[in-house]
Order: structure tokens, then C-alpha cells, then sequence
């Protein structure tokens, strides 16, 4: 055996004891860490995966709480498309989301922008734009009830000095999901805004400092340089409106009493789900429509990952 290969055989015999006697110490920090996360494994598999497994085997049944449901395969996915409460609910929802979702995210924008911008108070206007958001959803729905009321409320009061006279605004079948939205938006910019101010504090100063440089303005600054650095929030935004909006729920119930009034104009779809399980208590058919909307919000999430390549622009990433 040559020196060479004596001492490589040295060296792998010492690697391989110092392997081993850290082996014990490896298996005290991997158990360690198992039992750190057991408590979020076991609230994880026994608060989710098992409701969600139980959900789609109801969704095939006719279980109603009062009694063993049985296996009806596909039938209450055939009934949801032939139930005319159900594909009103999904109208509703939807023009919810097209509606509100765009507007918060042009208002989040636009208000974060302006409170980029140092000015004295610039701390006391961020509070108040932030506040609404904290409000409790009863305590916001009692001051806009009054908001909004068609007799004593200060908007249309308002409304008259112009010689406008207001709707009826939560009781008209026309005027109850544009009432919504407002409110919607007093509660869901605020929240939006500090996380777009988040965004607007990642742009590099020298980027400004260029544009000042070639002369451009505060216009070609926001198209050009503010805007598509903050595209990644917005794509954030973006998905966590539609998710939100779609799931929409506590707004309506308070405002409508939870029976989609006037005229099922405010049914949305998780009212009507609401309603289904524990009002009607068809637990399989409610199963069958959380699947449904399930369905819809991963396929409308798909497709906007899909186009994020198009418009959303990441600092530092390498064109290919």
C-alpha cells in the first residue's frame, strides 16, 4: 500500500467516526424539531385534510345532520346547475368580484402613492386611512345603516343639497350591491394601502433619480417606474381579492338579515351556502358547492398565474 492511498484511508476513517458521533446529536435536534411541529401537523391533518377528504365524500351523498347520508354519486352536482337560487348566488358573486376587486385595487394604489409623498400629517392621514380596516364588521354595518339611511341618513342629506334626491340604497334591488361595494371599499383600502406603501418603500431611489435626470415627470415616473416595480403587490392583491371576494360573507348576511333581500340582489354565494347547510341542513348539497366554488376560484387563480409573465416585472429578473 502506497503513502498515498494509507493516508486517503486515514482520512475516510476519521470523516466517518466524526459521522457518527454526530448522529446522535442529529437525531436529538430532528426529534426535537418533530415534536415542535406536531402540534401544526395534528391541527393540520384533524382541522383541514380530514374536513376537506370528509367534505368531497358528503358532496356524493344526501347527508342532512339529522340522518346517515347515502351515496348519490354526481346527483347534487347536477341539481346546483338547475337550481336557480344557486346560479343567481354565482351571479351575485361574481359581479361582486369584477366590481370591487378592480376598485380597491386602483383606490390602494392611488391613496398609497399619495401617502408616499412626505407632507406634514403624513403619519395622522396613514392612521386614518388604516382605522377603517380594524373597525368589527357589526360596528361598521350599524354606521352605515345610518350612513345611508334613506330618511335621516347623511348621505343622501347630502345628495339633496344638489337637489339630488338619494335611493333607498340597501332596501332597492338596484342600488343594494353599489352600496356594498362602498362600504366594502371603506373597510378593504386601508388595509391594502399599507401593504402597497410596503411595495412603493422596495423602489430604488436612483430610478427616480434617473428619470429626473432625463426630465420626465411625475406621470412617466408612476407609468414607468413606480408601476411596474410595484406589479409584483398588485399581483398579490389581486389574488388575495378574488379569493376574498368570492368567499364574501359577513357584509351581506348583516346588511340582508342573511336572506339575500331585496330580492336575492345580495344573495352571495356563501350566504347561500350558509343557508343550505344550516338553515335547510342539506349538508351534502353545501358540500357539493363549497367543491364547486373550490373549482372556480383555482381555475380564475390558474389563469392569472399563467399571465403574470405578461405584466408582472420582478427586480432582478434575467430575461430569457
Amino acid at each position: 500500500m502506497s503513502l498515498s492511498n494509507a493516508t486517503t484511508q486515514s482520512n475516510v476513517t476519521k470523516k466517518s467516526k466524526r459521522r457518527k458521533s454526530s448522529n446522535p446529536l442529529r437525531r436529538q435536534q430532528q426529534t426535537a424539531g418533530f415534536l415542535f411541529s406536531l402540534p401544526w401537523m395534528v391541527g393540520l391533518l384533524f382541522l383541514f385534510i380530514v374536513p376537506i377528504i370528509a367534505s368531497l365524500y358528503f358532496s356524493l351523498t344526501d347527508y342532512s345532520i339529522l340522518k346517515p347520508g347515502n351515496f348519490i354519486g354526481l346527483q347534487n352536482y347536477k341539481a346546483l346547475f338547475l337550481d336557480p337560487t344557486f346560479l343567481k348566488s354565482m351571479r351575485v358573486t361574481f359581479y361582486y368580484t369584477v366590481v370591487y376587486v378592480p376598485l380597491s385595487i386602483i383606490l390602494g394604489v392611488l391613496v398609497s402613492m399619495l401617502l408616499n409623498v412626505k407632507f406634514k400629517g403624513q403619519a395622522l392621514f396613514r392612521t386614518a386611512v388604516f382605522v377603517p380596516s380594524l373597525v368589527p364588521v357589526i360596528a361598521i354595518m350599524i354606521i352605515w345603516n345610518w350612513l345611508l339611511n334613506p330618511e335621516i341618513g347623511v348621505v343622501n342629506w347630502f345628495l339633496e343639497l344638489f337637489g339630488i334626491h338619494g335611493p333607498g340604497w340597501f332596501s332597492s334591488e338596484t342600488w343594494a350591491m353599489p352600496a356594498l361595494v362602498l362600504v366594502s371599499l371603506w373597510t378593504g383600502v386601508g388595509g391594502s394601502t399599507v401593504i402597497y406603501l410596503a411595495g412603493l418603500k422596495d423602489v430604488p431611489k436612483e430610478l427616480y433619480d434617473a428619470a429626473d435626470v432625463d426630465g420626465a415627470g411625475l406621470w412617466y415616473k408612476a407609468k414607468y417606474v413606480t408601476l411596474p416595480l410595484l406589479t409584483p403587490v398588485i399581483f398579490f392583491q389581486l389574488i388575495m381579492g378574488i379569493i376574498g371576494a368570492f368567499q364574501q360573507f359577513n357584509l351581506p348576511f348583516l346588511v340582508s338579515g342573511g336572506n339575500g333581500n331585496p330580492n336575492d340582489s345580495l344573495m352571495f354565494f356563501g350566504m347561500y351556502q350558509y343557508n343550505t347547510a344550516f338553515s335547510y341542513l342539506k349538508m351534502g348539497y353545501a358540500s357539493a358547492q363549497a367543491w364547486i366554488m373550490f373549482i372556480v376560484i383555482m381555475l380564475i387563480t390558474l389563469i392569472i398565474f399563467r399571465s403574470q409573465a405578461r405584466w408582472v416585472f420582478y427586480q432582478g429578473k434575467k430575461e430569457r
